[in-house]
């Protein structure tokens, strides 16, 4: 594993990553990424990712079922591998259960279970505490043969999205008026579908970078930038939006767990969509000007937020 760590982009959340980072000095390695490569276990490296959820942080009790909030929380970890191009081998979870949460722990356990079947990664261990709000963190072990990074961007690449966005701001936003989201919306926020053979279509097809879009794409671009030290423009006319969604409030929603994509102009967008019946969307392109995202709009730059950050001045 290299010493190097990834560079990573602007903000007071990454700030304080850069001062844990000078404080572990030495003791840390290859920090940056979506999940962490441990090379020379035969001719694979283990991947592993580490991803928490937190009550009222990320999620509310009265919007999800338990069984939706174990899913989802399993699902965000495997997005991480995802976005490596990794496949999963094994999930630990580690649960802090109030006293109020005891009695739906079957619910919160089957829907670990869920994801952990449909992503034949079973759960290998785990450890369980008693504390004050519901968390649950969830550690992917994975293997991959040339992992997908954020910092694997090239000029003159293409940048693609998989699926339509939008749909779990849709719905976040319906939540909190104390409206009922629309199915499809709902179903995007409550059970999103790590892109796991998707990702490793995309690396055996030419894709040179990766990240998932857990914070909003104009954040994730804006990260892809940073760690490729590139320029990359995305064109929000482009940009897939679910039914009913402005492209803005596409770019905008976060916890989708599709892929942001660079690689080659001629990946076949086409063959992506009949072999997983998903759509790969091209929306922009990499270039060497000034390193960071810009995104367009019919030619001219636009300021869009940052995407959500854990935390703000």
């Amino acid at each position: 594993m290299s010493s190097a760590h990834t560079a990573i982009g602007q903000g007071v959340e990454f700030d304080a990553i850069r001062r844990m980072l000078e404080r572990w000095g030495a003791n840390a390695r290859g920090v940056g990424d979506d999940a962490a490569v441990i090379p020379s276990i035969g001719d694979r490296s283990l991947v592993v990712s580490i991803d928490t959820s937190v009550e009222n942080v990320h999620f509310r009790r009265e919007w999800l079922t338990p069984r939706e909030i174990g899913y989802r929380a399993t699902a965000a970890a495997l997005s991480d591998i995802a976005a490596m191009g990794a496949r999963p081998l094994g999930i630990l979870v580690a649960m802090t259960i109030p006293d109020g949460w005891r009695n739906e722990l079957d619910g919160l356990t089957d829907g670990i279970g869920e994801a952990s079947a449909k992503s034949a990664a079973p759960v290998i261990g785990g450890d369980t505490t008693r504390g004050h709000k519901l968390s649950l963190t969830i550690t992917v072990l994975g293997t991959v043969r040339d992992a997908l990074t954020r910092a694997g961007a090239q000029p003159g690449n293409s940048v693609y999205v998989t699926g339509r966005l939008g749909g779990p701001r849709a719905a976040l936003r319906d939540l909190e008026a104390g409206r009922a989201p629309s199915e499809v919306n709902r179903e995007r926020f409550a059970h999103p579908v790590p892109r796991i053979l998707e990702s490793a279509w995309l690396a055996a097809n030419g894709a040179t970078a990766a990240i998932d879009i857990s914070d909003g794409l104009s954040a994730e671009v804006d990260h892809l930038a940073s760690a490729s030290k590139l320029s990359i423009i995305v064109r929000l006319e482009d940009v897939p939006a679910v039914e009913g969604v402005s492209p803005t409030d596409a770019v905008l929603s976060g916890e989708e767990y599709e892929l942001l994509i660079t690689g080659p102009a001629s990946l076949d967008t086409a063959q992506f969509k009949e072999r997983f019946g998903l759509d790969l969307t091209l929306i922009g392109e990499v270039t060497e000007g000034p390193i960071g995202a810009m995104i367009t709009q019919n030619g001219k730059p636009v300021t869009l937020p940052a995407g959500y950050l854990h935390f703000t001045e």
